[in-house]
């Protein structure tokens, strides 16, 4: 699916204005979550392909879950 920010932000200044129909309402949500999960994914893709260099000259691929455990001292 084709993320189309025209429409997202089409009903978003649409909302503002003059509200949305409930058909409206749940077309913008669908979008919101498609688009949502695509800036998800390509942060996630993105964490999948980083390396870090730690102190000891060791270099180790950074992962989601790694990221939480960072290692700063």
């Amino acid at each position: 699916m084709a993320i189309d920010i025209a429409r997202i932000n089409e009903l978003a200044r649409k909302a503002k204005t003059e509200g949305l129909t409930e058909e409206e309402k749940a077309e913008q949500a669908k979008l919101r979550r498609a688009y949502i999960d695509s800036v998800v994914g390509n942060l996630r893709a993105q964490l999948d392909n980083t390396y870090v260099k730690k102190e000891s000259g060791e270099v180790v691929r950074l992962s989601a879950r790694e990221a939480d455990d960072s290692d700063t001292e």
